[in-house]
C-alpha cells in the first residue's frame, strides 16, 4: 500500500506543471501610451506562449524605477527586463543616439534602415553589459511646440527648450535656446511653472500631455524618428527552459512589428487630437526648415568627430 502511494505521488508530481516564475518589468511611459500598450501585449503574449511558465509583471510611468535607472537596476539584475529610450545611453556610445541627430532619419522607412543597420552594433555593446534587445519601437516623428508660429530658426533664440537627451541639449544650445531636462511625466508642470517654453517631441507625447493646455502652435518638421528598446539581462533570459526563451523571443518579434504599425496609426491620430483640441497644426516655412537641417549638419559634423569606430560604422552602413 505504501508503495501504490509512493508511486501515485510521483506521477501526480511529474503531472504536475512547474512553478512560474514572474518577472518585473518597469517601463517610463504612463499605460496610455502605445509603447506600453504593446508591452502590455508582449506580456500577454508570453504568459499564453508558455502557458504561464514566464509571467511578465508590467510597472509603467517609472512606478519601480525612474527611468533613467532603468537600464542599470536590469543590468544589475534587480529586475530581468525593461524598457528604456535608446539614446539616453548616448553617454555609454554615440551608437545610441544615431536615431536622434536631428534630419539623419527623418521618415518610417528611413527609420526601418537605419535600425537595420544600428540593431547589429547595439546588440554586440549591450552584450558586453550582460544585457541583450528583445524589441525596439519607433516613436512618431519629432515636431515642435510653442506658443506662436517659429518662422525661423531665431524665434527659438532664448526660449527655456524641453531636452531629454544629449542630442536636444546640443539642439537648443546650437538654437540659442536653453536646455532643461525634463521627462515626459513632467512636461504639463513644467510648462505650468515657465521651467520650459517650448519642446521638440512626438505627437504622442503631445497628446498625452495634453499641450493644448500649455503651448499653440504644433510645427511638424519631422526632425527625427528615435526608440525606445526593450532589453532582457543575458542571464535571466539564459535561466529559462528553452522553450521559454522560444516564446518570448517569438512574441519579442511579433511586438516589434506591431509596436511599428501602432506607431505610424499613432502619428497620424495623435496630430488630430491636437488639432482637434485646438492646437494650430503648421507645415514648416522654408527659413525654419533651413535653419533646422543647418543645426541638423552641424551637429552630425561634431557627432562624426567624437563617435566611435562602432558607431560611425552605422551610419555609413545606412548611408551605403
Amino acid at each position: 500500500m505504501l508503495k501504490y502511494a509512493a508511486t501515485l505521488a510521483m506521477s501526480l508530481g511529474l503531472a504536475a506543471p512547474a512553478l512560474a516564475e514572474t518577472w518585473d518589468m518597469p517601463t517610463p511611459y504612463g499605460d496610455s501610451t502605445f509603447h506600453t500598450v504593446n508591452i502590455l501585449q508582449f506580456a500577454d503574449d508570453v504568459a499564453k506562449a508558455t502557458d504561464g511558465a514566464l509571467e511578465i509583471t508590467v510597472h509603467s510611468a517609472g512606478s519601480l524605477f525612474p527611468h533613467g535607472e532603468i537600464k542599470t537596476a536590469v543590468r544589475s539584475r534587480q529586475v530581468p527586463i525593461g524598457e528604456f529610450f535608446l539614446s539616453t545611453l548616448s553617454n555609454e556610445d554615440l551608437a545610441f543616439g544615431i536615431d536622434s541627430q536631428p534630419f539623419v532619419a527623418t521618415s518610417y522607412e528611413d527609420a526601418t534602415k537605419l535600425w537595420e543597420a544600428q540593431k547589429p552594433v547595439i546588440t554586440a555593446l549591450l552584450a558586453e553589459q550582460d544585457l541583450m534587445p528583445l524589441f525596439s519601437v519607433a516613436w512618431p516623428a519629432q515636431g515642435l511646440y510653442t506658443n506662436g508660429e517659429i518662422a525661423d530658426i531665431d524665434g527659438l533664440s532664448g526660449l527655456r527648450f524641453r531636452a531629454y537627451n544629449a542630442a536636444l541639449e546640443e539642439f537648443a544650445a546650437l538654437a540659442k535656446a536653453a536646455p532643461v531636462q525634463v521627462e515626459a511625466s513632467d512636461i504639463a508642470q513644467a510648462f505650468a511653472t515657465g521651467q520650459v517654453e517650448a519642446m521638440i517631441t512626438s505627437p504622442s507625447t503631445g497628446a498625452n500631455s495634453t499641450a493644448w493646455d500649455f503651448v499653440s502652435h504644433y510645427t511638424a518638421i519631422d526632425a527625427w524618428v528615435p526608440k525606445n528598446i526593450v532589453v532582457v539581462n543575458k542571464r535571466s533570459f539564459d535561466g529559462l527552459a528553452p522553450e521559454v526563451q522560444a516564446a518570448v523571443l517569438e512574441s519579442a518579434a511579433a511586438a516589434e512589428v506591431r509596436g511599428w504599425e501602432m506607431s505610424k496609426a499613432e502619428a497620424a491620430d495623435k496630430t488630430q487630437i491636437m488639432a482637434d483640441n485646438g492646437m494650430i497644426i503648421v507645415e514648416p516655412s522654408e527659413a525654419l526648415v533651413s535653419g533646422l537641417q543647418s543645426i541638423g549638419a552641424t551637429m552630425l559634423d561634431n557627432w562624426k568627430a567624437s563617435a566611435s569606430p562602432d558607431a560611425l560604422a552605422i551610419l555609413n552602413a545606412y548611408q551605403e
